[in-house]
């Protein structure tokens, strides 16, 4: 088994101790990204929309790094703060990806980091189809 760490400045540093990725094999673990803009490690907004948004941004930027697209993805987990930001996940979603999407979760949670609304990981395998 080979395991390699991901990092890209075109995603927010690590605010704990985590690595923005683990690739291991052809697997790349994402780990979870909010809305922050990379340059600043600021959130983007308070719109849920532009949320979104970042949050695939970051989540493509690694998984670049990675030598993958987010079509690479096979499994993402949405973290929201209010299930009534689900349309616009999906709205957001279909700009992002195309079929066959990834196999996804979308969780109801109380509250998340930097009080965003809106965090996503995933798993992403590379390699011929």
């Amino acid at each position: 088994m080979k395991k390699t760490v991901i990092h890209t400045a075109l995603a927010p540093e690590a605010i704990g101790t985590y690595s923005q990725a683990i690739k291991v094999d052809q697997t790349v673990y994402l780990s979870g990204q909010i809305p922050l803009v990379s340059e600043t490690m600021v959130l983007i907004s308070d719109d849920i929309g532009e949320q979104i948004e970042q949050v695939l941004k970051n989540l493509t930027a690694v998984a670049q790094a990675a030598g993958g697209e987010l079509k690479d993805i096979v499994k993402l987990n949405i973290f929201l703060t209010d299930m009534a930001d689900f349309p616009v996940v999906n709205e957001k979603m279909d700009r992002f990806f195309s079929q066959p999407y990834p196999a996804r979760a979308a969780i109801g949670v109380a509250a998340l980091p930097k009080n965003s609304r809106v965090e996503m990981d995933a798993v992403m395998v590379l390699g011929d189809d």
